[in-house]
């Protein structure tokens, strides 16, 4: 279903047009290393520095609890965890709870929160290292888009496998040739972009029969 869970993240002002005019083939290249660069390298490599803020995910994981009727007899899967922020503002209203994180990123497991180190680990979102329905919840937030079709289609039945019952992604996408534009100008990193009929569709085929919601810029 598609539900917008992300609706109290708060929205950045994007310059699509400077990312359009200073992107390359070699800067692409290096944004999908999911390095130094990408994290914390200059603003044309990513994200130009990926720090913690509370007013990014606090709002959110109350959003994720309340839909998902989390406790903290629940176990959570992020696929795509980077620096840990998300499980570390889960962790803050559901201690006890069991909240996994992997990331393909040794830069970022290395870099990431300290308080939720313990809980993140190296990972792919093709073979994830989980028993099947082991998670009450998996999350991947702007992660498995990254991947090309064919191990995106992995990674939806990876998700599919794992999770008892639930599962929430979001992933780059367009409905118009206008909106395909902008993300053509501002994406770096998506091997996979689709219309948003085109992703139904794709879930569809490979199983994954739960939550979704559209990244654009």
């Amino acid at each position: 279903m598609k539900i917008n869970l992300l609706r109290n993240y708060p929205k950045s002002k994007r310059n699509l047009n400077n990312r359009a005019l200073l992107k390359t083939k070699k800067i692409q290249h290096i944004a999908r290393k999911f390095g130094k660069e990408y994290f914390d390298g200059e603003r044309s490599y990513g994200y130009g520095g990926f720090n913690y803020h509370r007013k990014f995910w606090t709002r959110v994981v109350k959003d994720i609890k309340k839909k998902y009727k989390l406790s903290n007899n629940s176990k959570i899967l992020d696929v795509g965890c980077a620096k840990g922020f998300l499980i570390y503002d889960l962790k803050k209203i559901l201690p006890k709870a069991e909240i996994l994180g992997i990331d393909i990123s040794k830069y970022a497991i290395k870099n990431c929160k300290k308080e939720v180190k313990k809980f993140l680990k190296l990972g792919n979102a093709c073979k994830l290292e989980f028993k099947d329905n082991y998670f009450d919840l998996v999350i991947s937030i702007n992660t498995i888009h990254n991947l090309d079709k064919t191990d995106c289609a992995k990674a939806l039945k990876e998700m599919d496998r794992v999770t008892k019952k639930n599962a929430f992604i979001t992933v780059d996408a367009y409905k118009n040739p206008k909106e395909k534009n902008r993300m053509q100008k501002w994406n770096l990193t998506a091997k996979t972009i689709l219309s948003e009929k085109n992703w139904i569709k794709f879930f569809k085929k490979n199983n994954y029969n739960y939550d979704y919601y559209w990244f654009k810029p």
